[in-house]
């Protein structure tokens, strides 16, 4: 037996080890006891079904089959639903389009500068941001460092590679401002059909509740294989919901079933049911 890999992560402690026919996994609390020890031929998906087997020993788990029956309590339509078009799509879409308009990617991709207070309406179009991350931006976005930040969240948005998130990571550190928030808003409204807004103690705590990695993986620090295993939930979640008839435009909704899972309390459901009867009446 040869150990290969190792990690601690939470309360949990995860092995990989090179057997003489295969690899096993193994995933320990780090306060004693075994959780899962998983074979097979695959050392990369041994590895992944160890974060599966931590995340379903959690307390908090009820898999994707409870996610999806908790957004359907709330809307039993899916994403046609009115509360879901009213409450999260509509504001989202509104914001997009004045987007696409004020802050186009392909004009920034070719060298349009000056869009400094472009990008700092779109970051307040929505309510994606808290209030103090906002206060936050306009430091950045009208000083000298505002075209190079807005250049570098286009080449993310448009290829997705470490450099150019680490240029967003470099521009954002020296306002002291490299939040996952901050970094992945523009190039999630550029390409919500690639990328996703990353809002991390909801998201962790789905990625909990379903027994993803990232809920392991996660770190405040901006890098690549944190937001890779945040587009792995993504991609998991699209293909989860969709099988269950849940099919997402795109990753607007995708977010906003996260964010429904997560954050909606019956109390609230129930009001904003209330103001939309009164607003259509």
């Amino acid at each position: 037996m040869d150990t290969i890999r190792t990690e601690k992560h939470g309360k949990f402690e995860f092995r990989l080890v090179r057997m003489k026919v295969g690899y096993a996994g193994v995933v320990n609390r780090l306060a004693g006891g075994q959780v899962a020890r998983i074979d097979g031929d695959n050392a990369d998906e041994v590895w992944r079904r160890l974060f599966d087997a931590a995340g379903q020993a959690s307390p908090d788990y009820f898999g994707f089959d409870g996610a999806i029956a908790r957004f359907r309590t709330y809307c039993p339509a899916g994403f046609d639903d009115p509360l879901h078009v009213a409450e999260e799509r509509a504001y989202k879409d509104k914001a997009r389009a004045a987007f696409d308009r004020n802050l186009p990617l392909a004009a920034v991709l070719d060298g349009r500068t000056g869009l400094g207070e472009a990008a700092l309406q779109a970051y307040h179009a929505t309510n994606l941001l808290a209030p103090p991350e906002k206060m936050l931006l306009p430091k950045v976005l009208r000083g000298a460092d505002a075209d190079a930040l807005i250049l570098a969240a286009a080449r993310f948005a448009a290829d997705g590679t470490e450099a150019a998130l680490l240029d967003v990571r470099s521009i954002l550190r020296k306002h002291d401002i490299a939040k996952w928030t901050i970094a992945t808003y523009l190039p999630f409204l550029w390409r919500p059909d690639r990328h996703m807004f990353l809002k991390p103690e909801v998201t962790r705590d789905f990625a909990t509740r379903v027994g993803h990695a990232f809920a392991h993986q996660y770190e405040t620090a901006l890098g690549i294989a944190v937001y890779r295993s945040l587009l792995d939930l993504v991609t998991r979640t699209t293909q989860e919901i969709t099988r269950a008839g849940l099919v997402p435009r795109d990753n607007i909704d995708v977010q906003s079933f996260i964010w429904v899972v997560g954050k909606y309390a019956e109390a609230e459901t129930e009001a904003a049911a209330g103001q939309n009867t009164g607003a259509s009446a």
